[in-house]
């Protein structure tokens, strides 16, 4: 797409990820896109003006009056003047203040004043993106009108801990960026509807991890591709969606009710718990681990020290605990994974777990497994056995809802 004529305010805040926005400039002015550059005074600490502002090809601003004449930045020009605000890095502190509409820095005066979408790629360390402060903070964002979350992915971090709190990739950003303004102009996108409208529906995604020492952990392939896309697709039906993910490398959808980042399946349990008394629909789509080390080692397992048998616990079934106690009015599905004997194993599933919908997902078949945009489903339910062909994932999750509302609706 022709990026000629696109305005972008690009928000810098203080963090080590700072440095990626240089990458996000470069890649955005070669687009052709305007890029305005506003940084916290924390932000230069990492990154300098003079380097941004070369970027850029425009001056940077920081303070609300630049010179000694006293020559004032009009944060309310600014934004006005943007398509899109873009704050990357975003810390755990600006998220805060702009959650808590906090003004005292040119930044935020910015943000306040932007009347154009705002999307934040949070950056910051595991254990500050894992406080309930911070959970309590995204939450308020992502459920704002034009706002969007981007990441945070999942890997190694400054302190030396690994998991949640990388800011995305430059290159994810802009091509997330990119698909939405193709998008924005795509006339055939399926219109919000008011099928679900005031239906809650609480979704699960992504993996779990189970620590094993503070690096190195069990987990699986799951990308949490497929529950993202159902959370999306409910959003059309006009559904309050409340997602529970593991960590993943992607962006919540817009429009979440709530929105909960777990690491571990105790984690995602004690979430689930949180919630299982306001949905109507609860879809556990989430590869969750089955086993945890009993015991987590302090720091890190040495080599020197030899290999060590790992004894390991069982987690609890979320699924099936939820299904012995649900309410006569809520509609439980069910994911399964099977490589053999398939249709026997989600037929046990379904009726152990008590699902009313067990969705089989078959991983030996061409174009559907971990990762991928497309999918291969066969849906078991009280209508029988309805089997979905290949097709993009946002399409499977499109049918499945239709099969899911026959279901709830008309049964």
């Amino acid at each position: 797409m022709d990026w000629a004529g696109r305005k972008i305010l690009l928000g810098i805040t203080g963090s080590i990820a700072a440095y990626k926005a240089t990458w996000i400039i470069r890649q955005l002015k070669s687009k052709g896109a305007e890029v305005q550059v506003v940084c916290s005074t924390d932000a230069l600490g990492f990154v300098t003006p003079l380097t941004l502002a070369t970027l850029s090809e425009r001056p940077v601003y920081t303070e609300f009056v630049r010179s000694d004449q006293g020559e004032w930045v009009n944060h309310v020009a600014l934004g006005l003047w943007a398509d899109l605000m873009l704050i990357a890095p975003c810390s755990a502190h600006t998220l805060a203040k702009m959650a808590g509409g906090l003004c005292d820095n040119l930044l935020m005066a910015v943000y306040l004043s932007a009347r154009c979408p705002v999307w934040f790629a949070p950056a910051m360390d595991l254990d500050m993106w894992k406080h309930p402060a911070t959970s309590r903070n995204v939450n308020e964002l992502i459920s704002r009108p034009n706002h969007r979350m981007l990441g945070p992915a999942s890997g190694a971090l400054a302190s030396g801990l690994s998991g949640v709190g990388r800011m995305s990739e430059p290159q994810e950003i802009v091509d997330a960026m990119e698909q939405w303004w193709l998008s924005t102009n795509d006339q055939a996108r399926p219109p919000v509807l008011d099928t679900w409208r005031g239906k809650k529906v609480l979704i699960t995604a992504g993996p779990t991890r189970e620590a094993i020492d503070d690096v190195r952990y069990i987990s699986n392939h799951s990308s949490g591709k497929m529950g993202y896309t159902l959370a999306q697709a409910f959003l059309e039906q006009g559904a309050e969606v409340m997602l529970i993910s593991g960590p993943v490398s992607l962006s919540p959808p817009q429009g979440l009710q709530s929105f909960v980042a777990v690491e571990s399946a105790l984690e995602m349990h004690q979430a689930v718990e949180k919630y299982q008394e306001q949905f109507n629909v609860g879809i556990f789509c989430a590869a969750v681990a089955d086993f945890r080390p009993v015991h987590k080692k302090d720091g890190k397992i040495k080599k020197k020290d030899g290999v060590s048998p790992i004894a390991l616990v069982a987690n609890p079934d979320i699924l099936a605990e939820i299904g012995r106690n649900k309410r006569a009015d809520q509609f439980l599905v069910g994911f399964a994974l099977e490589t053999e004997n398939g249709l026997a194993e989600a037929a046990r599933k379904k009726s152990t777990k008590q699902c009313d919908l067990l969705v089989l997902n078959h991983l030996n078949d061409p174009g559907a497994g971990f990762g991928l945009d497309t999918n291969q489903v066969t849906l078991l339910s009280n209508m029988g056995i309805t089997e979905l062909p290949l097709a993009p994932k946002i399409e499977i999750a499109r049918q499945i809802i239709q099969h899911i509302t026959k279901c709830y609706f008309h049964s």
